[in-house]
């Protein structure tokens, strides 16, 4: 009762109560890109150096800080503007490092600086606190504003985490984003990359909007639900589930896609379904990659249309092996 009115607590006093051993602070004199990235920049196509030092003279290289935030009780603190791709992947246990492709409980992050763009893509877990006092560019990944329990801070999680263990967790959402039974509905107008990102449970995330790169990123189940257009890799890497875009998408839709059905209002771009290996993309018009094909509706594809608000069902092919 009566808890609207406890105050919150001070970064100071958070900080406070955590053994100094768990904490990593830094200091950037200017713009880091790819820091906390468990691609490490997507290290397969890059080549990136993870043991390079974020600074000369720093003596913390990119991978100290990525194994140092593995642990659920460590805390990076930042003092600085970052870069681009700030805690890409957080919390995934990547399988071309070893891992197990599952996520992982990981750490939390303070930053006290601003956030360029694509902070949190395909971020999975773990916590971003960045001082009122600075911003985040958009468009950011799958990551949601919930409300913070630091003063002058706000709280930034993962939308895969939130829908997966909000509940628990006793996060809570800020308007307008609310959520009604088993459906997050987003409607905060804010330009998002990897919506849904490694989803996999029978969750819905409703967009009302457009949004960017790669949304549905590596779902094994549940679906996602775009009211408006979609930009380039929708559905990439899809391992089940469903993508339904309310509008159009740009170019390479579904490539990569292992399983899943993707579901286009209107036109799907070209490229469809490059390096695929199974899956569905439904549109009005669209070219794909062999071995995918433009096919003709069955009855199971009319049935699966007509359940998700499509019409007019003879203007709409199925793109499949």
């Amino acid at each position: 009762m009566f808890s609207f009115l406890k105050s919150k607590k001070t970064m100071a006093n958070y900080l406070k109560n955590i053994k100094s051993n768990n904490i990593l602070t830094i200091r950037l004199s200017e713009p880091v890109n790819c820091l906390l990235d468990f691609t490490y920049n997507f290290k397969w196509q890059s080549n990136f150096d993870e043991n390079h030092e974020i600074m000369p003279n720093s003596n913390i290289s990119y991978k100290k800080l990525v194994e140092f935030i593995k642990n659920p009780e460590n805390i990076i603190v930042i003092e600085g503007n970052v870069g681009k791709r700030f805690c890409s992947s957080l919390g995934a246990d990547l399988m071309y490092f070893g891992g197990s492709g599952n996520i992982t409980d990981v750490g939390t992050v303070v930053i006290n600086g601003n956030i360029d763009t694509r902070c949190g893509i395909s971020m999975v877990s773990g916590i971003i606190y960045q001082n009122k006092k600075y911003r985040i560019k958009e468009p950011m990944g799958n990551i949601l504003e919930i409300e913070s329990d630091i003063k002058d801070y706000r709280k930034y999680v993962s939308i895969t985490d939130f829908l997966k263990n909000g509940n628990s967790k006793g996060y809570k959402l800020l308007k307008p984003n609310k959520l009604i039974s088993e459906n997050l509905i987003i409607s905060d107008n804010i330009l998002r990359d990897t919506i849904g990102a490694r989803l996999d449970e029978d969750y819905i995330i409703t967009v009302e909007g457009n949004v960017d790169l790669s949304t549905g990123i590596l779902m094994k189940k549940g679906k996602v639900i775009v009211n408006g257009d979609a930009g380039k890799n929708t559905g990439a890497v899809l391992r089940g589930g469903t993508v339904i875009i309310n509008g159009k998408t740009a170019d390479f839709t579904g490539s990569d896609m292992k399983d899943g059905n993707i579901l286009i209002k209107e036109d799907a771009g070209k490229y469809l379904a490059a390096k695929a290996k199974n899956g569905h993309i439904y549109s009005k018009t669209g070219s794909s990659i062999p071995p995918f094909k433009k096919c003709p509706l069955n009855e199971f594809d009319k049935k699966l249309l007509k359940s998700n608000g499509f019409s007019d069902l003879k203007n709409y092919s199925k793109f499949s092996k």
